[in-house]
């Protein structure tokens, strides 16, 4: 079944049409027409309850206002926001709540920015015409204790209703019930979009309140202090006390004043920014200073201000090749071939799968293969990956000119990433500059010309995805093509075993073709493994572009066959026996398990050596391990079957060829994730001294000792590993682990 496109309806709001997917609230449409529906109980990003009732609206033909915030839009709908009956409604709302609510509340005389006395000031309601509560009930008891029928022992609840109190347990959030409207912002903050679970409502009418786990003070609580509450907070109700202590190294801090005077800040709450003040701080670099370099770690993303930023790589465009020199080595028999290594270029030695023109750089721009530096403008973002996946600086970063950038943390970020207005610039900007020559990164893409993409521009989808998130499920309807732009992705299937995981894929890669190609289903399961941006290309489009080229069709079928038999291969490798022991030690996904059988094994270390020996003195295997019944599992690379070293690359330079070797690219940066990802310690890193140009001093060279990943290259110039070959007491085996171990544990029963 081919999927169809999502159902529209058309609605009419203030004598403007609009056509917006089914299911679309009142309030997001007029939100895209820029109409401003006021709503108190309500923010983007929670789900929306309809509590407070200030964003109603008139349905033409409805009995009673409708709350806009929950009510869908039907086709054929007109839709009044503003009339004399709405705002007199509005008024009476407002001059209820502000009976009860402290003016100026600590927000609105810090900031200016409490919700409820801003479109109290809006509708004209300076002073409530209606007494507090508590005074109004304190007003009707002394009445009523003049009737003599007045009984002098009902208690007086005044006191109790007139102040609900403080509660200033938290170190650093200050909580004033006083100020509460009970709109469940916080409420749904800290249940939907935190999952903490801590705050919920307690009592009725009068006496209803906001509470922490089973009413106890929030610095009693498991309140975990994310501070989530206080930036949805409408009201005063949930302030910060201290700004927690943050700071960046360099650069000035800016003040919440200054921040706001910035318009990427516009809109972000202001206790938030208080609470992070010092978790952004300006930079002023002048013309060729290092702004971060590539290979480091660090916790934080740049956005420039003013002035051009360049990205590049310095570290030498080569791979680490292993050359068989002339001379033996000594070991048991001394025959063995000696291996030298050194760094070597694609064109001198071009491996399978060589081709790729650009390379993926955490920045909107990707950098050419032959040259690798671009150049960022202002309002570009950079850095975002390193600073929301903690993955290590994938390029250099310059000032291309003076130039003024700001620095900021994850935090920041992420509330930034938040702000529907800095999305829609992010997204613009990558629309206008970046997504021609990220489509054209991808090589099955390269022959499309500049008139259909700038077509295309309009009509994708940029999606976004948290760590976790599905993106595509198995068997569901294929409705779009999709195009890595941010972050990495699991593809796996489901099996009668369980999940098997496929690949991993990363900026420039794509997805979703087999199912648009291939009947119209999913066949795989697709996941965030972080943060995770891809271009939407919905399936008309995907279908046009097929039949405009000509080219494109064969490509897409080619590369959808080539991934069908590699996920057959992987299938039929599953095992037939359930294996606990060995999916307990990981060895399940090995493709190429070196195993030293112990009934036969002497420790001469014969093997060790003659490793040691085939690459420079530097052994690749360590005759340590894991133990399955008579086996040893050495260290050496296993060429898993789900290698998580690919996960998280900054560059993407390590990947696997067909044969299912996994190999290392040119551009390794040399910062050692890989190593650290790989669970078996099997990745090392191989110092060369080399002569490079230092690019921020031009014509200028220096000598540099620079790290790149290696890991076993199962001796492929070889026609047997020299490990195996080496071994004289037949103890040492390279296997395919899953058809190994099944036989094995089926010999057994």
């Amino acid at each position: 079944m081919i999927a169809t496109e999502p159902k529209q309806v058309s609605v009419t709001i203030d004598g403007r049409k609009v056509t917006v997917n089914d299911g679309t609230s009142i309030w997001d449409a007029a939100q895209s027409l820029d109409i401003n529906i006021p709503v108190l109980c309500h923010k983007p990003g929670l789900n929306p309850v309809g509590v407070c009732r200030a964003c109603v609206v008139e349905v033409k033909g409805a009995r009673v206002f409708a709350a806009s915030c929950i009510r869908s839009c039907e086709n054929g709908m007109e839709i009044t926001t503003t009339n004399p009956r709405l705002e007199s409604n509005r008024k009476m709302l407002v001059e209820l709540l502000m009976s009860d609510h402290p003016s100026p509340c600590e927000k609105h005389k810090d900031t200016r920015s409490c919700e409820l006395e801003n479109l109290a000031e809006k509708l004209g309601v300076t002073k409530p015409i209606f007494a507090h509560r508590g005074e109004a009930l304190a007003a009707g008891q002394a009445a009523m204790s003049k009737s003599p029928l007045w009984d002098p022992g009902i208690p007086d609840l005044s006191p109790r209703l007139t102040q609900k109190g403080q509660d200033i347990s938290n170190p650093s959030i200050a909580i004033d019930h006083n100020a509460c409207i009970v709109c469940d912002r916080c409420v749904r903050a800290c249940t939907d979009v935190k999952h903490n679970d801590v705050i919920g409502r307690m009592g009725k009418g009068y006496n209803t309140s906001i509470s922490f786990d089973t009413n106890k003070p929030m610095g009693s609580s498991s309140c975990v202090n994310c501070g989530e509450c206080m930036i949805s907070c409408p009201t005063g109700a949930i302030s910060s006390k201290e700004k927690v202590e943050t700071s960046l190294p360099g650069g000035q801090p800016l003040t919440v004043a200054e921040m706001y005077e910035i318009p990427i800040f516009k809109g972000i709450n202001v206790e938030f920014l208080k609470r992070n003040q010092g978790g952004v701080v300006v930079h002023k670099y002048k013309k060729g200073e290092i702004i971060c370099r590539e290979g480091e770690f660090g916790s934080t993303a740049f956005y420039i201000l003013q002035g051009k930023c360049e990205v590049y790589i310095s570290t030498p465009m080569a791979h680490v090749k292993s050359d068989k020199s002339e001379g033996s080595t000594g070991g048991l028999f001394g025959i063995f071939r000696k291996f030298k290594h050194g760094l070597v270029g694609r064109k001198s030695n071009p491996r399978e799968g060589d081709g790729g023109q650009f390379i993926r750089a955490d920045a909107p721009v990707d950098l050419p293969y032959d040259n690798p530096i671009a150049v960022m403008q202002e309002k570009d973002l950079f850095g975002e990956m390193t600073c929301l996946n903690f993955t290590p600086r994938a390029a250099t970063v310059r000032a291309g000119d003076d130039c003024v950038v700001l620095e900021m943390l994850r935090n920041v970020l992420h509330m930034l990433r938040k702000n529907k207005a800095f999305r829609e610039q992010l997204d613009k900007v990558y629309r206008e500059r970046a997504l021609n020559q990220h489509l054209r990164s991808v090589p099955i893409l390269n022959g499309i010309d500049d008139k259909f993409i700038d077509q295309l521009k309009s009509r994708v989808e940029l999606l976004h995805f948290d760590a976790g998130d599905p993106i595509v499920k198995q068997g569901d309807a294929a409705d779009a093509f999709y195009l890595i732009r941010v972050g990495c992705v699991r593809v796996s299937q489901m099996h009668p075993g369980g999940e098997m995981v496929l690949t991993y894929l990363s900026r420039g890669e794509y997805f979703g073709e087999m199912g648009l190609l291939k009947g119209g289903k999913r066949t795989a399961s697709c996941t965030a493994l972080d943060h995770v941006e891809v271009v939407k290309i919905r399936k008309a489009d995907f279908d046009f572009m097929l039949s405009w080229f000509e080219d494109l069709r064969p490509k897409f079928e080619k590369e959808a066959a080539r991934r069908e038999e590699a996920s057959r291969v992987m299938t039929e490798r599953a095992p037939s026996v359930p294996l606990d022991d060995f999916l307990g030690q990981g060895l399940m996904h090995a493709q190429s398990l070196l195993l030293l059988d112990l009934e036969k094994c002497t420790r001469c270390d014969e093997c060790v050596r003659a490793c040691a020996d085939a690459h420079d003195g530097v052994t690749r295997l360590v005759r340590e391990g894991l133990r399955f019944d008579k086996y040893l599992v050495p260290t050496s690379c296993r060429s898993c079957m789900d290698p998580l070293c690919m996960v998280g690359c900054p560059v993407g330079s390590i990947r696997r060829k067909e044969s299912l070797e996994v190999i290392i690219e040119d551009w390794c940066i040399g910062c050692g994730l890989c190593a650290q990802q790989c669970p078996y310690g099997n990745i090392s890193m191989h110092p060369f001294e080399v002569s490079i140009d230092d690019p921020s001093k031009p014509g200028y060279k220096k000598a540099a000792l620079k790290e790149k990943a290696v890991l076993c290259d199962l001796c492929t110039e070889l026609k047997e590993p020299s490990c195996v070959y080496a071994c004289p007491h037949d103890a040492a085996h390279r296997v395919d682990a899953r058809s190994f171990f099944t036989a094995h544990m089926q010999g057994k029963d």
